[in-house]
């Protein structure tokens, strides 16, 4: 197995973000975001607040059409696109499919958080990865079980694919028990690298990155990150930082970093347990300032 290198401030010092020329919003780039159900319509929102408190310029949310008002109003900054729903609650496959000219010019798209329905999800996966250019795509959460059948379009696009798995998303993505997984989460994210060209971020008490020619560990953060929805805040914050410019690996770098700090952060103000998802994105931007 390759050397492993510990992600910290030296390290991203020596991989800059990168900086708008000037003041307008198009200069960092366009972040869309699909997900979402009848019950869980915060998971989107999460994600949301994490991509905009990177630093991204525009967004875009396609979600259920029962909740997509909500969010509307819960995030004026962004555009939300409503879609027919299934009777279970979640996005409807066909109608992504119909509106796929929607992000053709979008520069990251996260898929994923809060969707439920394994075969409308998968279809939807499969529409984004054939109509979204040259983007950088973002797997997430409900968008993960069945990614293994699409080997060909994701080898086509070797690099530039993320995935966000825990553990038992893991065991279940390679067909092994999550003790599997558990006890090397460093072999398990390479298997989908090597097969695939995966980006790999293997999510645990120390979040394991690989990706074609490098592997990278992050041993901070703590025990309160492990809440719900920190998950889809992470995935927000790396799709926001690809969206403005970073290469895939180093948009899961520094979002692994600044996810982790910000959690460390508010252990060290709140306690060590108890602090909310939502409220891990307030603190991305001075983090962002103080690495540079």
């Amino acid at each position: 197995m390759m050397d492993v290198q510990i992600i910290d401030a030296y390290l991203l010092k020596g991989l800059p973000l990168p900086q708008p020329a000037g003041g307008s919003k198009e200069e960092r780039g366009r972040v869309c975001i699909i997900g979402g159900n009848r019950e869980v319509p915060g998971a989107v929102l999460l994600a949301a607040l994490g991509a905009m408190r990177t630093g991204a310029g525009k967004l875009q949310i396609v979600t259920v059409e029962s909740r997509a008002g909500a969010l509307a109003v819960a995030m004026p900054e962004a555009l939300v696109i409503d879609l027919p729903e299934t009777e279970a609650g979640g996005l409807r496959s066909g109608p992504v499919a119909s509106i796929t000219s929607r992000w053709a010019n979008t520069h990251a798209l996260l898929v994923g958080p809060g969707m439920v329905e394994e075969n409308d999800c998968h279809e939807i996966l499969t529409s984004v990865l054939d109509s979204s250019g040259e983007a950088v795509i973002v797997v997430d959460a409900g968008a993960l079980p069945r990614i293994a059948e699409l080997g060909e379009i994701l080898q086509e696009r070797a690099g530039r694919v993320i995935v966000t798995p825990h553990a038992g998303e893991m065991a279940n993505l390679l067909k092994v028990e999550k003790e599997v997984v558990d006890a090397d989460p460093a072999s398990a994210a390479s298997r989908l690298t090597d097969e695939f060209g995966l980006v790999v971020v293997m999510k645990g008490s120390q979040t394991v990155i690989t990706a074609p020619g490098g592997m990278w560990r992050y041993e901070g953060g703590g025990v309160g990150l492990a809440t719900s929805g920190s998950g889809d805040v992470l995935a927000g914050v790396i799709a926001g930082l690809a969206a403005r410019g970073a290469t895939p690996i180093n948009a899961a770098l520094w979002g692994v970093f600044l996810h982790g700090e910000a959690g460390a952060q508010l252990a060290r103000t709140l306690g060590p347990l108890g602090f909310l998802a939502r409220e891990i994105p307030g603190a991305i931007p001075k983090l962002m300032s103080e690495t540079r």
